[in-house]
């Protein structure tokens, strides 16, 4: 048997090890999917949270720290995906919250906070107008439906691996449950392919829409040049560029497009932004955004009955203007990129095939060797491994996603990451002859 073969055994060994001590350690989460089961499809309504052999179910949260139904804590260094910025049940929040709730809910009318806190988004992320919505995926959807009817094209260009919400995943090319637009599919960090694209399609190309760092596809940053060459081709051809800063808004006080100076036409946001509520927005320029504008004759709809509901927009705006101020936004990236430097050095002095990507407080790991500019690269990666990582995580005490994202809150300190960076560097010494090689 070759020395590859070999290693695949161990690592099956080892990972079949980790789930038995799983199962052992979380019977009563075992016992509420089987029950879950039963009213939902695979006990689930978010295709994220599931992993086999099951999911461990929470029962109560605060600050950085989860205990599960089994009594197990963990420090939560998922951060609902870049949602949970300000941890669980934070006091200024819960008192906006609080205040809300006295006031009455689901008003059916506009109310008093709802232009505060656009105001407060327009300023912080540079937006000539705002309209809000209930998630990101419909602030896409609306985003890349306005920059079609502005251009009056019908071409949108998209990057393999991107994500935008659950009906814009581009992971292996597309999902079957996409919003069936008529999509160019382009290849990530690819300058020349990306650019011919454009010229081929420039008579039809709407609108170009991505992060300008991959979120959910591996915390893999696009090239300083790559976004502005799209800034150029999207200006020269006449098409909208749309940046996807819902989870990326966070890793600057203006959001990424701020952090590397290239100004989008739309910009959409969600997650944290919300202070924890559900919450998307789409704002930009105040030409496109007036097409919504009620007091037109040709006015464009824009329906969502919880757009404007009075918990999101509270809790946003005390979350966006007291707690996540660009004074904090800086401290926590910084936080971000020293934990991330630190747990590389652990990789680099062990010489593993593991390494962690991102910016500021979005971290990913990947099991290879080499740069990872796109979605092809961390594809190389060996899974199981990175489940075997997962499993050792969360028997060490750290929340995290199952394929290896990481972000940080802001309860987050020097405590937790050394609990992290110790649990890094034990799954290096335990795990060391199944890291090792090409």
């Amino acid at each position: 048997m070759s020395e590859t073969a070999l290693r695949n055994t161990d690592i099956d060994a080892a990972l079949n090890e980790a789930k038995e001590a799983y199962v052992t350690r979380n019977p009563k989460s075992l016992a509420r999917y089987v029950e879950a089961t039963a009213v939902m499809p695979g006990g689930n309504t978010r295709t994220v949270l599931h992993y086999a052999p099951f999911p461990i179910a929470m029962a109560r949260a605060e600050g950085c720290r989860l205990w599960d139904v089994d009594g197990v804590e963990y420090v939560d260094f998922l951060g609902e995906y870049t949602a949970g910025i300000y941890g669980h049940s934070h006091p200024t929040i819960r008192a906006a919250l609080d205040g809300a709730l006295d006031k009455g809910i689901n008003f059916g009318a506009s109310n008093m906070t709802e232009a505060r806190f656009a105001k407060a988004v327009c300023e912080r992320f540079g937006l000539d107008r705002v309209r809000f919505t209930n998630s990101g995926t419909e602030a896409n959807l609306l985003a890349i439906s306005l920059g079609l009817i502005f251009t009056k094209r019908k071409k949108v260009l998209v990057f393999d691996g991107g994500y935008h919400g659950a009906v814009f995943g581009f992971a292996g090319g597309g999902s079957p449950i996409n919003a069936p637009f008529d999509y160019v599919l382009a290849p990530y960090n690819d300058m020349d392919a990306t650019r011919a694209l454009i010229a081929q399609h420039a008579a039809d190309l709407g609108v170009i829409i991505l992060e300008a760092m991959m979120g959910s596809g591996g915390c893999i940053q696009a090239d300083p040049a790559f976004l502005t060459m799209l800034r150029e081709e999207a200006t020269r051809i006449g098409a909208v560029l749309i940046f996807d800063e819902v989870m990326t808004s966070r890793l600057s006080p203006g959001g990424l497009q701020a952090l590397r100076g290239v100004k989008p036409d739309l910009t959409t946001l969600g997650k944290y932004i919300g202070g924890g509520m559900s919450f998307g927005a789409f704002g930009g320029r105040a030409d496109m955004l007036d097409m919504f504008d009620p007091r037109r004759a040709d006015a464009l709809p824009h329906a969502g009955t919880f757009n404007n509901n009075v918990l999101t927009m509270n809790a946003g705006l005390v979350g966006l203007t007291e707690i996540y101020t660009p004074e904090a936004a800086k401290a926590l990236n910084a936080r971000g990129d020293a934990l991330r430097e630190r747990l590389n050095a652990l990789c680099r002095a062990a010489d593993a095939k593991l390494q962690f990507t991102g910016l500021g407080s979005m971290i990913a790991v990947h099991t290879v060797r080499g740069p990872v500019r796109t979605p092809a690269d961390a594809a190389r990666g060996d899974q199981k491994l990175k489940e075997l990582f997962f499993f050792d995580m969360l028997a060490r005490g750290i929340w995290l996603a199952r394929r290896g994202m990481m972000t940080l809150c802001l309860p987050i300190g020097d405590a937790e990451c050394d609990k992290l960076a110790t649990a890094v560097q034990d799954f290096l010494e335990t795990r060391r002859s199944l890291l090792s090689g090409a």
